[in-house]
């Protein structure tokens, strides 16, 4: 409380998280003058925004309504006189009606076999590691001085962006990182590959119930790891999968390419009817943990993690009953043509000839760009017309009447999505997503927690996010998921979902479910380690 001369002034404020509504701040002032309240300070224009997106969003069915009145009317006035004149209009004009009958069955024919089949997801299942491959901070910080590979300075370094990473205490690694001394080899490699694509893949077989040999359409992604035979041959004959299956392996495409999956699958449903696809994303540790001190490919160890997730698709018309998700967009976005983006994300030899992946200082204005780009094309496909409206105006108000006092208009997603699966690649992505789009706590929760519980897993991590959100209970029957990654290359994909059924988190088996009630948990801004002497 503060008192200024005769008049005395109150703040308070207070702040709620919800799926329907943001957090926000409330400032009431309580005087002691007796004035007419300040009703620009009392209107909230986050609901006079709401009302604008009403209005214009369902300007069509106002404009309809007095014409559907107007025709009505019309009609009404109609005798029986009148439709058999009518019918006996018809009958003279024989020729006319069959070739305009003709003509609309036509069309209809042609609209029905050339539009595009819808893909449904049936169901999805994250790979949940044993807890003999947990890894915590301080075993991260003990296992890497144990190898001797690095520096003091680096071990420290390694340290300090542990501690700001946002990464729990809960995490994974693959046996062979953990073992002393580590065992970084082929064998390893492929034992670690095995255990997170069947394991992923047993659970959706098994929440499904489909049949390998129903599988028509198989795509692998991981961008590190690619021996011969390939990750997808691994999996055709660990299930000997049909001969005539539709696979793929996708490699080097970073941790965007379980949505560039997503898209080729869509792509192959097209052309393939009454198909399942089986997409398949992970990323493969063992053969790219870093023993060097170069400091830009340090950055790696500290964020990557063991996981992987496996999904199936449908274009079954049948499967729509029991499909969780329908696939509305995709949007795919290559920066790759500017070599600065080109170049942000490397794998290259050190000075000392350690194999590893740079990371680039210029990594976060390439991504803004490349997502500024994606969100320009994915803007008119999902954005409400009220938005695009306003944003027109604006563009037009900067571009054509030089009006710069007048800030660039972002878009508010939140209008076209209730959920938003944004890729845990660190918590300086995160950070930058929520500002630049204006998210709230409660939107960003799935993306925070999965970087917190099982860190960046590659591209895998948009579906632990979107399980986390299913095992909240937060997922309604018509709510839209915006899954939104970034690769190098460098890439931003998006994928644009539909729920087709409020999904029953008493009746789910997903890696969050045993634990669920411990989330949300606050992630300090600097979590410290205590290294052992």
């Amino acid at each position: 409380m503060t008192t200024q001369g005769p008049e005395t002034t109150t703040s308070s404020s207070s702040s709620s998280s919800s799926p329907s509504q943001e957090n926000d701040v409330h400032h009431v002032q309580v005087t002691t003058k007796r004035v007419l309240p300040n009703f620009l300070l009392s209107v909230r224009l986050k609901y006079v925004k709401l009302g604008y997106h009403y209005l214009i969003s369902n300007a069509m069915y106002i404009l309809l309504v007095p014409l559907l009145a107007a025709a009505f009317a019309h009609l009404s006035t109609l005798t029986v006189e009148d439709l058999a004149r009518l019918w006996d209009q018809l009958k003279f004009n024989f020729v006319s009606v069959t070739v305009c009958s003709g003509l609309i069955v036509f069309l209809t024919t042609v609209y029905f076999t050339t539009r595009p089949r819808k893909v449904y997801l049936v169901n999805f299942a994250c790979y949940k590691p044993e807890d003999e491959r947990m890894c915590t901070r301080e075993i991260f910080m003990h296992r890497s001085k144990l190898t001797g590979s690095f520096s003091d300075e680096n071990l420290a370094f390694q340290q300090k962006i542990l501690e700001r990473s946002g990464l729990g205490q809960n995490t994974y690694m693959p046996e062979a990182v953990l073992r002393v001394p580590p065992n970084p080899c082929m064998a390893e490699a492929r034992k670690e590959a095995e255990m997170v694509m069947f394991g992923a893949i047993d659970e959706l077989l098994e929440k499904t119930g489909v049949k390998p040999k129903d599988i028509g359409i198989l795509v692998v992604n991981c961008s590190l790891f690619n021996p011969t035979p390939s990750l997808s041959s691994m999996v055709v004959n660990h299930y000997k999968l049909r001969g005539n299956i539709v696979s793929y392996n996708l490699g080097g495409m970073g941790c965007s390419a379980g949505l560039i999956s997503i898209d080729l699958a869509k792509q192959l449903l097209q052309v393939h009817p009454n198909s399942y696809a089986l997409v398949v994303s992970m990323e493969n540790i063992t053969l790219n943990w870093y023993f060097g001190n170069d400091r830009s490919m340090l950055l790696s160890n500290c964020l990557f993690r063991l996981g992987g997730a496996a999904i199936l698709l449908s274009n079954r018309s049948s499967d729509r009953r029991r499909s969780k998700y329908q696939l509305m967009h995709t949007v795919r976005t290559h920066k790759g043509s500017d070599d600065k983006a080109f170049s942000c994300v490397f794998q290259k030899e050190d000075d000392t000839k350690r194999i590893g992946v740079a990371l680039s200082k210029d990594l976060m204005a390439v991504a803004g760009e490349a997502l500024k780009t994606n969100i320009t094309t994915l803007g008119p496909i999902v954005l409400p017309m009220s938005e695009q409206l306003l944003f027109f105006v604006t563009l037009v108000a900067r571009k054509v009447f030089k009006m710069k006092k007048i800030k660039p208009y972002i878009p508010d997603f939140k209008l076209a999505f209730e959920h938003f699966c944004i890729h845990a690649g660190g918590r300086a992505v995160l950070d930058e997503m929520e500002k630049n789009l204006e998210l709230s706590d409660w939107h960003m929760e799935p993306s925070r927690m999965t970087l917190n519980r099982f860190g960046n897993t590659s591209s895998s991590s948009l579906w632990y996010e979107l399980a986390y959100s299913e095992a909240k209970g937060r997922v309604r029957k018509g709510d839209r998921m915006w899954q939104i990654a970034f690769g190098s290359g460098f890439k931003c994909n998006s994928a644009v979902w539909r729920a087709l059924k409020t999904v029953n988190p008493a009746k789910e088996k997903n890696p969050w479910i045993d634990e669920i009630h411990l989330f949300p948990v606050e992630v300090p801004k600097v979590a410290a380690i205590k290294t052992s002497s």
